[in-house]
């Protein structure tokens, strides 16, 4: 009988370290899609981020010093 629960425990660990590199996968899957979602955005909006540039360079253009 604990032989069996050594061998049950023994695998068990094997199975929970195989996991590990499962977490690296799914962050890298939701990071991959914020970048995708943030392309999405900019190319949604990409007038007013235009614009917005735009306004930002004139303003700083015209600060004297």
């Amino acid at each position: 009988m604990i032989d069996r629960i050594v061998v049950w425990a023994l695998t068990l660990k094997a199975r929970v370290s195989e996991e590990r590199g499962q977490d690296l996968v799914e962050y890298a899957l939701i990071t991959g899609g914020i970048g995708l979602a943030l392309i999405a955005v900019t190319i949604a909006f990409r007038g007013a981020v235009a614009t917005w540039f735009g306004d930002a360079a004139t303003a700083f253009a015209t600060i004297t010093p």
